[in-house]
Order: structure tokens, then sequence, then C-alpha cells
């Protein structure tokens, strides 16, 4: 027979005595089911900790070792390295995009005519399968062949602008370069500009 009371479930048997019969406990047999116990919680929480330190480096891995957004990130320091040289060494540094082969270098003015070609030369290409698409730069709107420049002044300012990048799988960015704003504003789009 089993008593309930007040959330707690006891199982035990009746006892005859004379004329009165009473209900008899046994000991160390009541059993609370309002909640789950320390040691419960214990287990569920190890093993949560197990699953995550499993998954989180492969869920990093994939998250960081996107091709298209790790370019993004390694551009976006470029453009913040030449506004900081350019202001700090007072000289005018250049971003140099040639669309066509698909790889970009820098120059600053005080380079000689062979120090530009060979910076040229020696000029880097994004990862497989990521692409400069595309650059647009006030005043000189987009431009999608050949080459494109964007010059960093040397207070650090640059023209308003903006690097278009894409990948095989047809994904897009945009990195928008602000005049006076040390920051670059990165999209996870194309973005048209006037």
């Amino acid at each position: 027979m089993t008593i309930r009371h007040q959330g707690w479930e006891t199982t035990g048997k009746w006892a005859a005595r004379g004329k009165r019969a009473r209900y008899v406990i046994p000991r160390g047999r009541a059993v609370n089911h309002g909640g789950y116990t320390l040691i419960e919680l214990t287990v569920v929480m190890v093993l949560i900790g197990i699953v995550l330190a499993f998954s989180a480096p492969r869920l990093k891995h994939a998250l960081l070792n996107d091709p298209l957004k790790a370019f993004a990130r390694k551009m976006v320091g470029i453009i913040h390295g030449l506004r900081n040289d350019a202001a700090r060494e007072q000289q005018a540094y250049t971003f140099c995009v040639d669309l066509n082969a698909n790889k970009f270098w820098t120059v600053s003015e005080s380079m000689t005519i062979e120090e530009r070609v060979a910076a040229r030369e020696q000029g880097s290409s994004p990862p497989a399968g990521v692409f400069i698409r595309d650059l647009w730069i006030m005043g000189k709107g987009k431009i999608v062949e050949g080459e494109a420049h964007m010059v960093f002044t040397p207070r650090g300012y640059a023209q308003a602008s903006a690097v278009h990048l894409c990948s095989q799988d047809g994904r897009q960015m945009t990195l928008e370069i602000s005049p006076f704003i040390s920051k670059t504003a990165v999209h996870d789009a194309y973005v048209e500009y006037d």
C-alpha cells in the first residue's frame, strides 16, 4: 500500500495488533519526487562539459577558418596599418589592387620606382577561392578591372571607398573605408555606393 502526503510517497504495510490496525513505515523507504539530487545535477553538468570540450574546438575551427572572413580580417588590418603608418611617418601610402590578376600591394611616396616595381611583383593574393571583386572610390566610381589605388594622406585620411570581396560559393563581403574614422566597417553582403 502506498500513502501520499505533501509530496512524499511512502510504501509500508498494515500491522494488526488486537482490535486496532496501524500502518508500519519501514525505515529508509521514504522517497521525495519533488526535485533532483545534487549528484544527478553534478553528473549532468559533467556530461555537458565533456560534450562542449569536444565540440567547441571544432566549432571554433569552422568559424575561424572561413577563407573569406579570414581574408576580410587581413584586409582590415592592412588598411588600419596603412592609416597608422601614413600618420606616423607623415607621408602618403597607397593601397594598390590589380583586379585582373587578383593581387594587392602597398607603396609609399618615399619609394623609388624600382622599389615600387618590386612591391608590385611581390604583391599578395587572396587565399584560393576568394577574389577582390571590385573597388569603389568616391569621385572615381566603381572600378571592376585593371588597377585601382586608394591613397592614405600624411594625416591618415583616405577617400571614402569600399573593397568588395567574394568567394567561389557566392558569398560576398564589403569593406567600407571612411575618410576620417580609422575603423573599417565590414558588411556580410555586397553594398552598392553612388
